[in-house]
């Protein structure tokens, strides 16, 4: 079996399990934020439920309108706020403490290899970098899952995914993940697992595979999931605060298909709207002027991020053209880039910096884009009207080049900067 086989096995208390079964599970951790928990909380009260079925195992995390942009966001906060007190939740962290949820939960050592996750947003798929099976479900299976702990879904075929070559300067595992997207297309692996392996892959930060992980929906994957090892392992000791099983493949797996990529010599990618499957190289997209950068989300705020934007921009200036917002993807990593230095290379540079928050990923607050304005990305969706006005563009690439680009006002690789 694959790995995501096995711990979908051992979490339905079987031996074997086949794509295309359909079977429960029981899981290690369930998740909700100030959007899709509310419903939740409404469908769980509908039933007469008076307590979910673990305190310590339901996480909601308010994240997406926080810190609350206006009245309604407020009242969809304080939702979770009021659940949160009334079940004793372990796992309900206030603004001031929180930070994106799929950055959070890792770094927190909530989510661990072996575990069955599932989460009412659509990149809960992120926790697969650590070896764990995790998904996104919809409001009213997040309802069932608190009352009951368990969660009914289909066994996936997995699609395996073969990265050959040293990536060269500039180029990140948002250029993988993309060229792969680009490649297969939005539906190419249609409710199937993604399994990233490769000499390229085994020498990825754990930062790296997060993002890489994270965006596996786009190309309709059910999850995605990376082969525990070393870097797994480093990441993990220092987190976890419970037990934790991992997982590898069999040799003789069965695979759906098998993909291979040699990127010795890709360049950085930038998904050009309405989809993160039209992907092209930086160098075919030199001439599209831009409004606004932004450099965070679930996909692309971590530190490691955060560092190599950074160094591109200290001593440089963004474009007086420019809106230029960055987005710590949580509190520590915002308290680790100032203790750093980052913030105030940011700052100096002319860009803006916020608490965390989704914010403009999903044109809430923070950044939502006018009719006929044009950003570039580091979040993970370009959908119509996905940062704003329905006429305005979204382009996805890498923090390096979100950080070029933001300097010279079109959007550009590092290497125009001479880097």
């Amino acid at each position: 079996m694959t790995i995501t086989e096995k711990i979908l096995a051992a979490h339905a208390g079987r031996e074997v399990v086949e794509p295309g079964e359909l079977i429960e599970v029981k899981l290690d951790l369930l998740l909700g934020n100030d959007i899709t928990a509310p419903l939740a909380i409404a469908e769980f009260q509908k039933t007469g439920a008076q307590k979910v079925f673990d305190p310590e195992k339901v996480v909601l995390i308010p994240d997406h309108f926080t810190p609350n942009k206006d009245i309604k966001s407020a009242e969809q906060a304080k939702i979770l706020r009021d659940f949160a007190r009334q079940q004793n939740l372990h796992h309900y962290y206030e603004v001031g403490r929180v930070g994106i949820e799929h950055a959070f939960l890792p770094e927190q050592g909530l989510v661990l290899p072996g575990d069955c996750v599932i989460g009412a947003d659509s990149h809960t798929c992120t926790y697969g970098a650590l070896g764990a099976f995790s998904t996104g479900v919809g409001s009213t299976d997040l309802a069932a899952a608190m009352i009951t702990g368990e969660t009914w879904l289909k066994v996936p075929a997995t699609i395996k995914v073969i990265y050959y070559g040293k990536l060269n300067r500039w180029v990140s595992s948002k250029d993988l993940i993309l060229h792969l997207i680009g490649d297969i297309g939005v539906d190419g692996a249609l409710y199937k697992t993604l399994e990233f392996t490769g000499e390229t892959i085994t020498n990825l930060s754990v930062d790296a595979r997060l993002t890489m992980a994270n965006m596996a929906i786009e190309a309709g994957a059910k999850n995605g999931i990376f082969p525990v090892d070393e870097i797994t392992i480093e990441y993990v000791q220092k987190r976890a605060k419970r037990d934790y099983k991992v997982y590898a493949s069999d040799k003789d797996a069965q695979y759906y298909d098998v993909r291979e990529y040699d990127v010795g010599t890709l360049e950085p990618q930038v998904a050009f709207p309405p989809l993160p499957e039209n992907v092209r190289p930086v160098s075919a997209a030199s001439e599209i002027s831009l409004d606004q950068v932004v450099i965070g989300s679930c996909t692309n705020g971590r530190i490691e991020d955060l560092r190599i934007a950074a160094e591109i921009l200290r001593g440089r200036q963004v474009s007086s053209n420019i809106r230029l917002i960055v987005i710590p993807a949580t509190q520590a990593i915002y308290l680790q880039a100032l203790r750093e230095g980052l913030i105030e290379i940011f700052i100096t540079a002319g860009a803006a910096v916020s608490t965390p928050t989704c914010g403009p990923c999903l044109g809430g607050h923070m950044g939502v884009l006018a009719k006929g304005e044009r950003a570039l990305a580091t979040t993970n969706r370009n959908f119509v009207g996905r940062m704003g006005h329905p006429e305005s563009e979204v382009y996805l690439a890498s923090p390096a080049v979100a950080a070029a680009s933001a300097v010279l006002g079109r959007i550009v690789s590092p290497v125009e900067l001479g880097l």
